[in-house]
């Protein structure tokens, strides 16, 4: 397999805030998978959550700040640029007509896919890509309904496959889960509690200069101190 026929992966999300969990998982499976690039493409207008607490603006130079000094990873951003919903399906459509021939792989938690049922024409979906699921240790991909019907016919175990063809396949790979989240960050900085080390420090300055979420964490933890307050562990 040469560079030029590797898939790139596309891992779609809020990423409000992005946090060590994304980058950990997007990192196995570039390697893993032996994609070219994951390209991470932040959410613009969710058709199925309440839209993100950052602005576009911040939650891209966050991403950037993130993935700028790791080779093959790329931010893409059309969904924050376009108008409107944002729908997997439309990207994925740009997506094919930029990328030709070259395979695409959709990065999906275990979570994402068992709702995939609920997306926008998602039965389109693995037309222009393979979607390739990771899970936590102990999940177990559906055996029944819409989606265990779908795993019978296009799983494959071998990472070969996404290679071979631009789209179709369904590839399920155990990474190592980061006991993280964006809405649990959003909720400690909104409690005065830094998230140091939960995320890239460069994003947790970008938070702090921004006061989104919460008030400056530096204030919060002077106050703390001063009111006999201690450290959280």
């Amino acid at each position: 397999m040469n560079a030029r026929s590797a898939p790139v992966g596309i891992f779609g999300g809020t990423f409000d805030p992005v946090h060590f969990g994304h980058l950990r998982s997007a990192y196995e499976l570039l390697h893993a998978l032996r994609l070219r690039q994951v390209r991470f493409m932040p959410v613009g207008n969710p058709p199925h959550r309440a839209a993100p607490i950052a602005d576009a603006d911040l939650r891209v130079r966050m991403l950037k700040a993130a993935i700028g000094h790791q080779p093959g990873f790329v931010l893409d951003d059309r969904e924050v640029r376009r108008s409107g919903l944002s729908y997997s399906v439309d990207s994925l459509e740009s997506l094919r007509e930029e990328l030709d021939a070259v395979p695409i792989c959709l990065l999906l938690g275990m979570d994402s896919f068992l709702g995939l049922p609920k997306w926008y024409r998602w039965r389109d979906i693995l037309k222009l890509a393979h979607v390739v699921v990771a899970h936590r240790p102990g999940w177990k991909a559906p055996s029944r309904g819409a989606l265990g019907t779908l795993v019978r016919d296009r799983g494959t175990e071998l990472v070969d496959d996404l290679h071979k063809t631009t789209a179709g396949a369904i590839y399920i790979h155990e990474v190592t889960q980061l006991e993280i989240s964006s809405s649990s960050i959003r909720t400690l900085v909104s409690k005065g509690i830094d998230p140091r080390y939960l995320l890239p420090e460069r994003v947790r300055e970008l938070l702090d200069q921004a006061k989104c979420y919460s008030i400056g964490m530096d204030d919060t933890a002077t106050r703390n101190q001063t009111e006999g307050g201690s450290d959280p562990s």
